[in-house]
């Protein structure tokens, strides 16, 4: 390799990890803010949830594209799933801008989990949390995975390429389609 080619690979490199970090350090300092004077987006989750979903299906349907040989199509695909994670990320802090946490389980919807409404719940409350620490964990490491992949594809490195997105797209789809299941199983818990 040149040294042509080294420099944008470096500058995409210091790219990749600088977004990397600076997402989830950014969310969770986001998390501490309020918006003020807005009221709670309750309406949020149903609808980044079907986000999820929806990037669920793209991935699929981009996965689908390249096996047949249609890369312009797994292109575009592609490009629409970064899209709508973007979309999911926005709209998520929004609703923690504006909404306090929701407590799994929480039935009278006072914000704390009593020990009655914890062992309502029995075993479903360790599917649950094993699906959210999975899911949020996943969610942060999965950053520079899709940025590594993107970036290698669009400088046309596809063996290198392909390589990676055999470990993000497993670890992609996973993350999109948790979230759908988090939101499913926390949805009964939500104020009103």
């Amino acid at each position: 390799m040149n040294t042509n080619q080294a420099a944008p690979k470096n500058k995409y490199n210091i790219w990749i990890w600088i977004v990397s970090i600076a997402i989830p350090v950014v969310v969770a300092v986001l998390f501490t803010v309020r918006i003020p004077g807005v009221e709670r987006m309750g309406f949020l989750p149903p609808i980044y949830a079907t986000v999820n979903a929806l990037t669920a299906i793209v991935l699929i349907m981009a996965l689908i594209q390249i096996k047949k040989g249609n890369r312009k199509t797994h292109e575009r695909f592609m490009k629409i799933a970064i899209g709508l994670s973007v979309l999911f990320l926005l709209m998520y802090v929004l609703y923690h801008m504006t909404s306090d946490s929701t407590k799994f389980g929480d039935t009278n919807g006072d914000g704390l989990l009593s020990d009655l409404e914890s062992s309502a719940l029995g075993a479903i409350k360790y599917v649950y949390y094993l699906l959210l620490f999975s899911h949020i964990l996943l969610s942060v490491t999965v950053i520079p995975f899709v940025l590594v992949t993107y970036v290698r594809a669009i400088n046309g490195d596809f063996k290198m390429h392909k390589k990676i997105a055999r470990v993000t797209f497993p670890l992609w789809l996973y993350v999109a389609i948790t979230g759908v299941i988090v939101f499913l199983m926390i949805s009964p818990f939500y104020p009103q």
